[in-house]
């Protein structure tokens, strides 16, 4: 089985490059939902509730607060990660013994920050998901709640598209159009599997 790692900076369209992989029946892990879910579990409410207490609102994890928590004291997010972290890299190790016992021929671990948490010994191949900057920055600020200063202070702690697109094994570029990256991930997926 090939585990293929997908990744890409904020607004370079990896959740919709996502969907095409599931649209061909590859089995696809989420980073970003396993992190949504395990909010919500009992375990990390009652642990993150004692770590970020102003961020607990009606019994459950006030995602929002706690971003706002983790900007105003920038030192709070290495805590954050310390305890969510293994947790998700637990899902994650599931996911993929889950699919190889089945017979996978290949699955993709989708995670926006991959290269940042370190690869090695966890996927096989790296799919970098780009865009023009333009395009870029023009999908990020159309979204609610967004601003160049928001936009800035996230890819600031993100290596930069150019570095990663380096680093790749492939590059799906996703600046184009909606059917032409999805050809792109047909062909990958052929190349990679043989079919």
């Amino acid at each position: 089985m090939i585990i293929l790692g997908l990744t890409g900076s904020i607004g370079m369209g990896k959740t919709t490059t996502a969907g095409f992989f599931e649209e061909a029946g590859v089995p696809v892990y989420n980073a970003d939902k396993a992190v949504h879910e395990l909010y919500e579990s009992k375990e990390v409410i009652e642990n993150l509730s004692r770590i970020f207490p102003d961020c607990l609102t009606d019994g459950r994890i006030d995602r929002s607060k706690l971003s706002k928590a983790i900007v105003k004291d920038p030192s709070k997010l290495a805590v954050l990660e310390k305890f969510i972290h293994p947790l998700v890299r637990k899902k994650e190790k599931d996911f993929v013994k889950k699919h190889r016992n089945q017979g996978a021929p290949l699955v993709v671990l989708d995670i926006p920050l991959l290269f940042e948490t370190g690869p090695e010994g966890r996927v096989d191949k790296i799919a970098v998901v780009s865009a023009p900057l333009a395009i870029q920055r023009q999908r990020v600020l159309a979204r609610s709640g967004w601003d160049d200063e928001k936009l800035d202070r996230i890819l600031s702690r993100q290596i930069t598209d150019e570095e990663k697109r380096r680093r790749a094994d492939f590059v799906i570029d996703t600046g184009k159009s909606l059917d032409d990256a999805r050809q792109q991930v047909k062909h990958l997926i052929a190349r990679l599997t043989g079919k």
